[in-house]
């Protein structure tokens, strides 16, 4: 007789202050048969703090394809599994995506159990607008990389948010201050639920400042926050004529189509087109709500 399949949880942790957990998170961690953790040791600090004595195996960037696998077969045998990161919520940033995947195409059940996470407890605490956002993953590591990744996201017309760590947030700031206007407002937020929490909203030139004279916001884990673009600055790189077109093609197809569309008709740059078409989208959602 072949035994049903188990289940895989996604259980997020604590992002810092150990107390940031769910009550049903940690009594699925106590009952499942097994755990797997981007790093064994970290997670143990966790499962020592409310008393759990369960088997940890380790899951991470450079054995996930493999480990994915074997994990598959024992749910497949009928025992449960918990994923979880070294923090905050798993796969936002973190190794599980080939589990999570395995495991559905597989027909076999995941469920998630909802916590902490770095990113929205930044943006809720930001103070710039939330109803549209983009969270970019960890900023290029190099400075040209960077730089054109600010670049292409400088007329954005959202809220948009990325990671970085304490070894590049001041390099970070001073490529985006190079590619950005310096008065547009930032937010950063490092250390996040941990005794040294801090929040700054700021411009971009005061923020590089700030960070660059305090040793202190050299330290620690960060989500930086930055505010969209406004309205005059969404359409800088088209002229009012291809403004015009791309209006009337958005009136009447998808955004992909009208842009692709306005290329051929204007000679205006894709990415031009495609921030414009995506501010003009987002000023008429805002119009039609108020």
């Amino acid at each position: 007789m072949i035994s049903e399949c188990g289940k895989l949880y996604v259980v997020a942790t604590p992002i810092g202050n150990l107390g940031d957990i769910s009550y049903r998170a940690v009594e699925t961690l106590r009952r499942v048969d097994l755990i797997a953790a981007e790093d064994t040791r970290h997670i143990k600090t966790l499962l020592q703090h409310y008393g759990i004595n369960q088997k940890v195996i380790s899951l991470h960037q450079h054995n996930e394809e493999r480990a994915s696998a074997d994990l598959l077969e024992k749910l497949r045998s009928g025992l449960s599994v918990a994923l979880v990161s070294d923090a905050g919520t798993p796969l936002v940033s973190d190794p599980g995506m080939p589990l999570v995947r395995m495991v559905r195409d597989a027909g076999i059940e995941v469920s998630p159990l909802p916590g902490a996470c770095a990113l929205i407890a930044a943006l809720s605490a930001a103070g710039l607008p939330t109803a549209r956002f983009a969270f970019e993953g960890f900023a290029p590591r190099t400075s040209a990389e960077r730089k054109s990744f600010f670049k292409a996201r400088a007329a954005f017309p959202d809220t948009w948010i990325f990671y970085e760590s304490c070894h590049r947030v001041l390099a970070s700031l001073q490529d985006m201050g190079e590619v950005l206007p310096k008065e547009r407002q930032v937010v950063i937020a490092r250390e996040l639920t941990k005794l040294h929490e801090t929040i700054v909203k700021t411009t971009l030139v005061e923020a590089k400042a700030l960070v660059e004279t305090d040793p202190n916001m050299q330290k620690g884990e960060f989500v930086i926050i930055v505010e969209g673009a406004p309205k005059e600055d969404r359409r800088a790189e088209i002229s009012a004529e291809q403004q015009r077109v791309l209006e009337i093609l958005l009136q009447e197809c998808s955004v992909s189509s009208a842009v692709a569309l306005a290329v051929e008709i204007t000679g205006a740059r894709k990415k031009a087109l495609y921030q414009a078409a995506l501010a003009i989208g987002s000023e008429k959602e805002n119009n039609d709500r108020d």
